[in-house]
């Protein structure tokens, strides 16, 4: 169960005692820097008998091989069942561009369109939505949009809450919408100290230079489609550590 906000101040937060996360930012479609990265979350984990991966989101769009990077994260789900994969909103505007193209095809021009790319799909400018939503609906494997479809929108660990984008203020977690689970910005990363949840908040989708920890949110977004850096937040009992490529 999702636990409510709000608290007053309260002692560091904690990972579960003989645990270790690694949540990891927004990959979009670069499987160089998800391999990259995890090569060094596995050698990073070699003691822990208890290691635990949380994906945030953003798997797709912008990059070169987002059907790669879903095949890879297929892959990790057999290896590591207890894998977690949250869902972007980029990966929700891809399900809603194969049911409403007509309504998400600005999807094609933020990254959608090198998506359709590594699905094999061509002549994307010069194609109805509708035409090429069709064609994605073909090619696209059957586990994969059984990924998509399965997705999870949050997860509380221990005193962390993982999450895409964050939460709103002041809305208890029962009553959060998907939007802004999926969307959120200003209103979450200004919220005032009285309104932050009892948890603290791990997230990505807002592009930040190096990975931000302010204490109640930590932003693992790095921008690794432009910067060349993928990040993971390592939480261990109260330990807070970043890896990067």
């Amino acid at each position: 169960m999702i636990s409510k906000l709000f608290s007053p101040k309260k002692p560091q937060a904690a990972a579960p005692e003989g645990a270790r996360l690694y949540a990891i930012g927004d990959i979009h479609g670069r499987l160089d820097l998800l391999d990259a990265l995890m090569s060094k979350i596995n050698e990073d984990a070699e003691d822990m008998l208890d290691s635990r991966l949380i994906f945030l989101g953003d798997y797709v769009d912008r990059g070169p091989e987002s059907r790669a990077v879903v095949d890879r994260l297929l892959e990790l789900k057999k290896t590591r069942p207890g894998t977690i994969f949250l869902k972007g909103n980029h990966e929700a505007t891809l399900l809603k561009f194969l049911s409403q193209p007509e309504v998400t095809d600005d999807w094609l021009y933020w990254g959608g369109d090198e998506t359709l790319k590594s699905y094999d799909i061509g002549r994307i400018t010069t194609r109805t939505a509708r035409d090429l939503s069709r064609e994605f609906a073909e090619n696209l494997p059957a586990s994969h949009l059984e990924f998509f479809q399965g997705l999870e929108l949050v997860r509380e660990i221990g005193d962390y809450l993982f999450v895409h984008a964050g939460i709103a203020p002041g809305i208890s977690m029962e009553e959060q919408s998907e939007d802004d689970l999926l969307w959120i910005r200003g209103r979450f990363h200004d919220m005032p100290a009285e309104e932050r949840p009892e948890h603290v908040v791990v997230h990505g989708h807002h592009p930040v230079k190096n990975p931000h920890d302010s204490g109640w949110r930590i932003n693992v977004d790095t921008g690794a489609v432009w910067s060349g850096k993928l990040t993971a937040v390592v939480l261990e009992g109260k330990s807070r550590r970043f890896l990067s490529t």
